[in-house]
């Protein structure tokens, strides 16, 4: 299938083949019909990618903090090197769709194949949709009209924001297309609506819905023309659906406010506000999220979790219903809005130079023709012939470590690159091209069944790698798997019991014992050191809350889904397996999920070892720091940049670029699977550090030591 994409480097947009999205649980598999472009949101994003560094940085400077931090850890080209990989990553445009359920996913029950439905789709044949920001579109309602339901719904929710009564005096600045959808809107709550723009086509059109205008361009005062109409009482509400980088507009909203009125942002402005403006009259200003309740809520969105109506009346899917309604009531006019409708194929007609377009609403027209696309889950990019060949590999999962680590470490490694699986497509297919993949896929089940794949690589969310392992283990495949192997025992013992009938080899990604840091540690202390005190402290730095990676169910939490990795590193440092965890962790009732914890572990040769994950410190300290305490000498790593002797005759200080192994380890691990030999990691220590990891939460819950 094709999707319109565009370059956040250049600004380019373009239209790519990838492969048909699978739905997954919850989702539901939509053929595109009709999609509206959102000019002013889509312009924005073109010009952003078509500025050049200097010009993206003046306009993201929080950006630009998070990067001076970075170099101060990381160094100035690592940095450069993350900034430079992040432009690359295109940008799936559009969010106004509207077409025909072709799939469903595990646990849809509310719709069915051939419904017609609006979504938050992006501009492609196909797409793969949560049900919760999907709605049935009412016989009535065309599908072209259709297409304006969620950007409908954002005008929508800054309506109930403002929440307007009967014969209020509502004043909505910006026609453009959610303004002019407002400003129907309001009417339709018999209020006497004012708009405002410079655009007298747009003003024109406003005044066909029953709206009087005012067009500061031909001379006229917005804040007088408004208290004049209102009888020097001025507006009840204000909406601000214009998009401007000055302080002007918010200023002017206020002037023309009475005492005590409200004033809503859906669009985007500079907001320098006069505190005397808002102080005098008591102003209530608010900013509008997009669709409405459940919108960026992982919960609602990913999960399927519906808000309980009694007690939030309005969320997006429910306002979704509300535009399909008002359009089919015909309370709400979009035929009017419909500057143009295009072929899907000719999109540059409108994106060539959308910098400059005067139209309403563009709307993409897509192909009825079932072309059979629907199981074209897999795009062949290149052709290359992998038999006989060992170290072919399959990488399920696209995201930020396949793309940013892992796949730059394997390069070069020997490996046969065949597949590169992601759910949605675009990011498999955007990688599988910059490292010379010749297949991408949707559907992870054809990396399984194929043949010339010998090994799997597993990069997805945390609670998906048991599934996938075991899978894997199952099909014959050599299995890589980033950290953590499991969430909880039941999957691991799940694993083992494959594993244990499996001719094949399993390995998780504890790449930090293959720093050359911790290689020359290791080297100085022996295979077999005594016991040892170890140190280790991980700066891992704040996530909020609504991150995946703290959900117990998907990320498992940070303690078991990263500092296992630190675990790993004891274990290998002192040669030995745990034989007892305690955990204790910040505040006076920690969270299973803390991320601030002290884990102290016990090795069955009397080695020591305290890791401290904490995600409370200043982003400029070190990220990772280890101490090794052996035979009256000490060994300090620092950020696997530096790491010095003390008392350690012929060890010579190590200074490297930030170096944690991963380029060491995909490489010997590849190398391995060619020519065979041990395990990278013996599979009794992965399954103790696996076992620890749980421990420490236990341990923290019952508040004692836990024994292995």
């Amino acid at each position: 299938m094709k999707q319109i994409i565009q370059s956040f480097k250049t600004g380019v947009t373009s239209l790519i083949e990838i492969p048909v999205p699978v739905p997954g649980r919850g989702q539901v598999l939509i053929k595109s019909s009709y999609t509206l472009v959102s000019l002013g949101t889509e312009k924005m994003l073109v010009e952003f990618g078509k500025a050049n560094l200097f010009d993206k940085a003046r306009q993201q400077p929080d950006k630009v903090k998070q990067v001076l931090n970075k170099i101060k850890t990381d160094g100035l080209l690592p940095t450069l090197e993350t900034v430079f990989k992040r432009l690359e990553e295109p940008l799936p445009l559009g969010y106004c769709n509207a077409g025909i359920i072709v799939g469903l996913g595990e646990g849809v029950s509310e719709f069915r194949i051939g419904d017609r439905v609006a979504s938050n789709g992006k501009h492609a044949e196909y797409v793969c949709v949560p049900k919760n920001l999907v709605a049935i579109i009412p016989e009535n309602v065309s599908n072209e009209e259709a297409s304006f339901t969620v950007i409908g719904s954002i005008g929508l929710q800054g309506l109930r924001l403002c929440n307007p009564t009967l014969g209020e005096t509502i004043v909505v600045i910006g026609l453009g297309l959610i303004g002019l959808i407002t400003a129907q809107l309001m009417a339709a709550n018999g209020c006497q609506v004012i708009g405002i723009d410079i655009d007298s086509k747009k003003c024109a059109l406003a005044e066909k819905f029953g709206v009087s205008t005012i067009n500061p361009a031909t001379g006229a005062d917005p804040v007088k023309a408004v208290i004049e109409a209102t009888g020097n009482i001025g507006a009840d509400g204000v909406i601000i659906t214009a998009s401007a980088k000055n302080d002007d507009i918010i200023s002017q909203a206020a002037q023309m406010s009475r005492k005590r009125g409200r004033i809503i942002l859906v669009g985007v402005i500079g907001l320098n506000i006069s505190r005397a403006d808002f102080y005098e009259k008591e102003l209530s200003f608010q900013v509008s999220s997009s669709y409405g309740p459940g919108r960026y809520d992982e919960n609602y969105e990913h999960k399927g979790n519906d808000y309980p109506l009694p007690f939030v009346r309005w969320t997006e899917k429910r306002n979704f219903g509300a535009i399909l309604h008002a359009i089919s009531s015909g309370n709400l006019n979009v035929k009017e809005l419909i500057s143009e409708i295009v072929d899907f194929e000719n999109y540059q007609s409108i994106y060539g130079d959308i910098g400059n377009s005067k139209s309403i609403a563009s709307i993409l027209k897509y192909s009825s023709v079932d072309n059979d696309s629907t199981t074209k889950n897999t795009v062949v990019l290149s052709i290359h012939s992998f038999k006989g060949n060992k170290g072919v590999i399959g990488i399920i999962g696209a995201g930020n470590f396949t793309k940013m680590t892992m796949l730059p470490a394997l390069k070069g490694s020997g490996a046969g690159f065949k597949y590169v699986a992601s759910s949605a497509g675009l990011s498999g297919t955007t990688l599988a091209k910059k490292f010379g993949f010749t297949h991408s896929t949707t559907d992870y089940k054809n990396i399984l069944a194929d043949g010339d794949v010998d090994t799997v690589f597993i990069t997805t969310r945390h609670n998906s790698h048991a599934q996938f392992v075991v899978e894997a283990l199952k099909a014959g495949k050599h299995v890589f798997v980033e950290k953590p192997l499991a969430l909880n025992r039941e999957q691991l013992d799940q694993i083992l019991e494959t594993y244990n009938f499996s001719s094949t080899t399993l390995t998780v990604g504890f790449n930090r014992r293959f720093s050359p840091h911790v290689q020359a540690i290791k080297n100085s202390i022996g295979v077999k050191p005594g016991p040892i005190s170890i140190n280790a402290t991980m700066n891992a730095g704040f996530l909020p809350s609504g991150i995946w990676v703290h959900d117990p169910l998907i990320g498992g939490g940070r303690i078991i889904g990263e500092a296992c990795h630190y675990i790993d590193l004891c274990v290998y440092l002192t040669g030995s397996e745990v034989i007892s965890v305690c955990m204790n962790a910040l505040e006076e009732n920690p969270l299973e999920n803390t991320d601030n914890a002290s884990i102290m572990l016990k090795f069955k040769n009397g080695s020591i070892a305290v890791i401290n994950y904490f995600s409370n410190g200043a982003k400029s300290y070190s990220k990772e720091r280890v101490e090794v305490f052996s035979r009256e000498r000490v060994f300090v790593m620092d950020n696997f940049r530096k790491t010095e002797g003390f008392g350690a005759k012929g060890f010579h200080t190590l200074k490297t670029k930030i170096d944690k192994g991963h380029k060491t380890q995909f490489r010997e691990y590849i190398r391995r699977i060619i020519e065979g030999g041990e395990p990278l990691i013996p599979i009794s220590e992965i399954v103790n550090i696996t076992k620890a990891s749980f421990a420490a939460i236990e341990s923290l819950k019952e508040k004692k030591w836990i024994d292995l």
